[in-house]
């Protein structure tokens, strides 16, 4: 009884065998996700372009290493990265690139207006009490993206737009994408209460429902494994390809036993503190998402995490290259890693506070140093600061669970390469 499980994340793509009689992992196949193709010019917007069809591709390949290792496989489960949003014609090829959850345009300011682009969907959200119900829209959501296209007439007729684990899902069963619950609350375009599409939503924005994919049952079959795919990965052909759902919750379900008690915390490119509840309950500060089995997570998702650190290990590498031609390419973690132990608690005095994208309330707020001294000026201090910085804004989001009656738990839970590796 293996299944395959396959992560299409913004670092990395990951499958892995799982042998659900006994719960050993029979083999885990990487693959670094190398196919952003966002342009300098474009970067410097904010923006985040991918792909499609490379990591496509990429997640094939993994899968085959995955196959060679432990078949047959007698299911197939897919997450990874939520928010992001690829346009697909009808024959599922991609219409332009895979725009990626860190894409800012939606900060973008209105043409002929004085608001952003996600300003204003946030204004008709909050008309229409969409808060309440899980419906948030941000910067690099689906729906966000769609609204920016839709705005400057840029959605090809006949297009579909999806997340990319849904993606992945209508490649290897060669269907038309579909979603669920986990992953459309992550468009802002869904009302989490009644799981569906907020249609008055999408009708302030002159956005068709149309666009975007049907909404299945979390953990529905969304399609068999086709003869081409069978050709490319191993899979047999017909092995049952299920709904995908999101990697936060995915996450949730894959590291947490007893869902009451704990909290989790994920770090991975971005960063989350998870908790559990039976009803909805989001704030400013908070979202709650959509859980598989009708419950929420009450998700603090911060704009903090293991992209934060790998600014600052790029600051490192251009410092090598500017003085010591350095090639610039260098894997410096470990030795940050060692160097930041080595650093007593509170970094001496020297404090960050990591926010160099700023926070989901506050998008123009921007990172500090604070108490530089000529004795904690090193990089291991501020390694070590960073790491600090980091832990302190998953205890303020931990903070405001405990505000609306979530706080209390008695088990701590971290999951993520960014947790694995430090």
């Amino acid at each position: 009884m293996h299944y395959l499980g396959l992560d299409v994340g913004t670092t990395t793509i990951t499958a892995l065998l799982l042998d659900v009689e006994t719960g050993d992992i029979i083999t885990v196949q990487t693959a670094p996700n190398t196919f952003d193709t966002t342009s300098a010019t474009d970067r410097k917007k904010g923006r985040s372009e991918w792909h499609a069809n490379h990591m496509v591709d990429q997640a094939f390949g993994v899968i085959k290493q995955a196959v060679m290792v432990g078949g047959p496989i007698v299911g197939v489960g897919v997450t990874g990265q939520m928010h992001g949003m690829v346009l697909a014609d009808k024959k599922g090829n991609p219409v332009g690139p895979f725009v990626g959850w860190q894409d800012r345009r939606g900060m973008e300011t209105m043409p002929g207006k004085e608001e952003t682009f996600v300003g204003h969907m946030r204004q008709m959200a909050a008309s229409l009490g969409a808060f309440d119900r899980g419906c948030r829209p941000h910067s690099g959501y689906l729906g966000t993206t769609l609204f920016w296209l839709a705005q400057t007439q840029k959605i090809p007729a006949g297009a579909t737009a999806s997340f990319m684990p849904d993606y992945v899902v209508a490649r290897l069963t060669d269907t038309q994408p579909v979603t669920d619950a986990t992953n459309a609350a992550g468009s802002g375009l869904f009302d989490s209460v009644a799981r569906k599409w907020h249609l008055a939503l999408l009708a302030q924005l002159n956005l068709s429902e149309n666009v975007l994919p049907k909404i299945k049952k979390s953990g529905d079959c969304a399609g068999c494994v086709t003869q081409a795919v069978s050709n490319i990965t191993g899979l047999c052909t017909g092995t049952p390809v299920y709904v995908a759902c999101g990697d936060n919750q995915a996450s949730f379900a894959g590291s947490v036993g007893n869902y009451e008690n704990s909290v989790l915390v994920n770090v991975g490119t971005g960063g989350q503190v998870s908790a559990y509840v039976s009803k909805i309950l989001p704030t400013v500060e908070l979202e709650a998402r959509p859980f598989m089995d009708g419950g929420f997570l009450l998700v603090g998702a911060g704009l903090v995490g293991g992209r934060s650190y790998a600014w600052l290990r790029d600051f490192f590498r251009g410092v090598g290259q500017a003085f010591f031609g350095a090639r610039g390419d260098e894997d410096l973690y470990d030795m940050m890693n060692k160097l930041a132990a080595d650093i007593p608690k509170g970094s001496d005095g020297l404090r960050c506070e990591p926010l160099f994208t700023g926070t989901r309330r506050e998008p123009n707020r921007r990172g500090i140093w604070q108490g530089v001294s000529t004795a904690n000026f090193t990089p291991g201090h501020m390694a070590r600061a960073l790491l600090e910085g980091l832990a302190e804004q998953f205890a303020r989001l931990y903070g405001e669970m405990g505000s609306v009656g979530a706080g209390g738990r008695t088990q701590l839970i971290g999951a993520g390469n960014g947790i694995r590796k430090n």
